[in-house]
């Protein structure tokens, strides 16, 4: 596996573990590129991060978008959650470890 698909796999999963932590499950995708960069050394551009937001969107459906022009909203969906807290594994998002004790 690549070093860009290991990334991939891991923003995913970080996008689904940020969205999960918010009262509402929402952000935009500019609060999500600037939590990738600062708190987990993921420093890629908006449109990767579109990217990452399209694919668990529409491939895995773990989240829902809304574009607002240049900046898309992403809400996360009950299979998203289901991932983040471990109920499920969808393809292509990095596996949660388990909870430490």
């Amino acid at each position: 596996m690549s070093l860009a698909t290991i990334m991939e796999e891991e923003a995913r999963l970080v996008i689904l573990r940020t969205l999960a932590e918010q009262p509402d499950r929402r952000l935009n995708s500019s609060l999500l590129q600037t939590d990738l960069s600062d708190r987990w050394g993921i420093n890629r551009s908006r449109d990767w991060v579109h990217m990452q937001l399209g694919f668990l969107a529409h491939e895995v459906g773990a989240l829902r978008l809304t574009e607002m022009g240049s900046v898309w909203i992403a809400e996360l969906s009950a299979r998203g959650l289901d991932h983040a807290e471990r109920r499920i594994v969808l393809p292509g998002v990095k596996r949660p470890s388990p909870p430490e004790n």
